[in-house]
């Protein structure tokens, strides 16, 4: 697996599921001794090293490209990209969003379902890791949203899928393809759509966010997952220490006018 360019991550699941396996059949005395014990797996790359991280205008790219003709000729990619970036949905949260999730009056949007493959279908599962969250809009988002559904699916009943291809939801495939265009026509090769869920993390720690505040947002179990994921994009605290010291270099620095004129020689 390591050969074919697995993720550390992904060699990580399939091996957990295999030695499930092989544990039970050694319970059961199907077999002798377990096969799996003691295979060493590959190392994970360090958080900062294997994250990147689209900046501000590169999104902004990749929203503007999504519902260019060279991505489809149907319209309402965009807003699901921006859904991506902006609310930090991953792709089977997005796909799973139902119009009547979309609280308008509160700017708020409820995660509770994602939309699974299931052989060449789908199935509709829980979030991921219990992550069933209420995610606040921002405004922007929220008109892009509204206009999305005027144009998409004005009329229906509020369980209606956001995202459709036929009215089936638009599961991984079709999401696939689509941002693999999307990524090309924006000049972004590189971009995973899962990066978008990194940029909007890494956006709401530098407006100084809370861990819980983030781990809310973001649908993480524990503030511990949150941190192994996100951790070397807070500041330290030499990062705090040394803009508090600058701020107050400033304040002591800018000395106003009037008492310059009257202080005593």
């Amino acid at each position: 697996m390591t050969v074919e360019g697995l993720a550390a991550s992904t060699i990580k699941t399939r091996f957990v599921i295999v030695r499930s396996v092989f544990r039970a059949a050694v319970k059961d005395k199907v077999i002798s001794s377990d096969p799996a014990e003691g295979v060493v797996l590959p190392r994970r790359r360090k958080a900062e090293v294997a994250m990147r991280i689209p900046t501000v205008d590169e999104v902004g790219r990749l929203v503007a490209c999504a519902d260019s003709k060279r991505v489809s000729s149907r319209k309402g990619f965009r807003a699901y990209v921006a859904l991506c970036a902006f609310a930090g949905l991953r792709l089977g949260e997005a796909s799973g969003v139902q119009v009547g999730d979309i609280d308008f009056l509160r700017r708020e949007l409820k995660v509770s379902r994602q939309i699974q493959r299931d052989g060449s279908g789908y199935k509709i599962a829980p979030p991921k890791y219990g992550s069933e969250r209420v995610v606040s809009l921002p405004d922007d988002l929220r008109t892009m949203l509204a206009e999305h559904i005027a144009t998409t699916t004005p009329e229906g009943e509020l369980d209606r899928w956001l995202f459709t291809i036929d009215g089936q939801p638009m599961h991984d495939n079709a999401v696939t393809w689509r941002w693999r265009a999307t990524r090309k026509s924006a000049g972004l090769s590189w971009a995973r759509l899962h990066d978008l869920r990194h940029f909007y993390a890494s956006g709401l720690i530098a407006d100084a966010c809370s861990v819980v505040t983030v781990q809310r947002a973001l649908g993480h179990s524990t503030a511990t997952t949150n941190l192994n994921t996100y951790a070397h994009l807070w500041p330290t605290a030499e990062d705090q220490t040394r803009n508090a010291a600058a701020g107050l270099m400033r304040a002591a620095l800018t000395i106003p006018a009037d008492s310059l004129r009257t202080a005593e020689p």
